[in-house]
């Protein structure tokens, strides 16, 4: 007895791993192979000759054999996605504080926290996923941040904006009852290095504040030259003396002093600044010169800097963080 063959096509269909619905259907067995053949598939492309350590080891790939073109899934399945791929995007924090936490809450053994010292502008700037502090260590895509811009406090906008603006006698007078809060009696130990420092002396809050509210003054041009620095003159002499409304000669402070924290929430910081006048036809002009701002603005986000680093145990860099791709 002859034994039965297989029928050509359920051996094609075995190969591939395709079972016809039944068997001796041919014609439908072609037609279902066919179907099966036009479909799209999925295959892995290897990516390790390519030697990148920023590449995975291969990617998916849909091979549609009607166009004969290899298709990426990746547009495909993003949207579908659950969760970002990786953490991105700058947080603002308005606080010292609610920086150092954020960074706190985020940092990885290679984060980083850079700082412009610009003393007009200054901001912190923690990296998140900064590059691999090893010598030749990966690189990381820079795209999770924290950021502190020190948002400037509303009393140091106000002195800032007057500094060095003339004011009469009634505008001077109410500046200063409105900002009195923020002057301050030097320490004896401050008394005595600003008025050698500035050869003048230094006024308390309550004498500034007399000062402006009753102050007259009347030029005699008789009198013998005199010449100071509160006056504003240098070392140019006076042909006139300037006296109050007694008579008697006018004794004006060079210098008084601020407590104010330049950043909002920030720490105060003791600043000097130098009380200058000019006799303007029988009146008094005033105007007052904030001393050398920058450094103490610097000076407190250095210090600020140096909490950072201490809080977050992180490196710190005075520049800027290269930019995300």
């Amino acid at each position: 007895m002859a034994q039965q063959k297989t029928p050509p096509a359920e051996l094609l269909a075995e190969s591939i791993g395709f079972a016809p619905v039944a068997p001796g259907f041919d014609a439908k067995f072609i037609a279902d192979l066919g179907a099966k053949s036009a479909e799209a598939q999925v295959v892995d492309l290897a990516l390790t000759t390519l030697q990148d350590t920023g590449l995975p080891p291969s990617i998916p790939l849909v091979w549609d054999p009607r166009t004969s073109q290899l298709i990426s899934v990746k547009s495909h399945a993003e949207a579908y996605r659950l969760k970002p791929r990786e953490k991105s995007g700058s947080a603002k924090a308005l606080t010292l504080n609610t920086f150092i936490s954020l960074t706190n809450r985020h940092k990885t053994e290679h984060s980083a926290v850079f700082a412009d010292t610009t003393w007009t502008k200054p901001s912190f700037t923690a990296v998140i996923d900064y590059h691999a502090k090893d010598s030749g260590g990966s690189a990381d895509n820079g795209k999770h941040r924290v950021r502190y811009d020190f948002p400037l406090s509303e009393e140091w906008q106000a002195w800032v904006k007057q500094d060095g603006e003339v004011m009469d006698q009634m505008d001077f007078a109410i500046f200063l009852e409105d900002r009195a809060i923020e002057l301050s009696s030097p320490t004896d130990a401050e008394k005595i290095a600003l008025e050698r420092d500035f050869s003048t002396t230094v006024a308390t809050p309550s004498e500034l504040v007399q000062l402006s509210r009753g102050l007259k003054v009347r030029v005699s041009s008789t009198l013998e030259a005199e010449h100071t620095l509160a006056s504003g003159a240098g070392e140019i002499k006076w042909s006139e003396q300037h006296q109050g409304a007694d008579g008697t000669p006018l004794k004006v402070p060079g210098v008084f002093l601020l407590a104010v924290a330049p950043f909002f929430a920030g720490e105060k910081m003791r600043i000097p600044v130098r009380l200058r006048y000019r006799p303007v036809s029988g009146k008094v002009k005033w105007f007052y010169q904030i001393f050398r701002p920058d450094l103490h603005v610097t000076e407190r986000v250095q210090t600020d800097l140096d909490t950072v680093a201490t809080e977050t145990g992180l490196p710190t860099f005075e520049g800027s963080p290269e930019m995300a791709a």
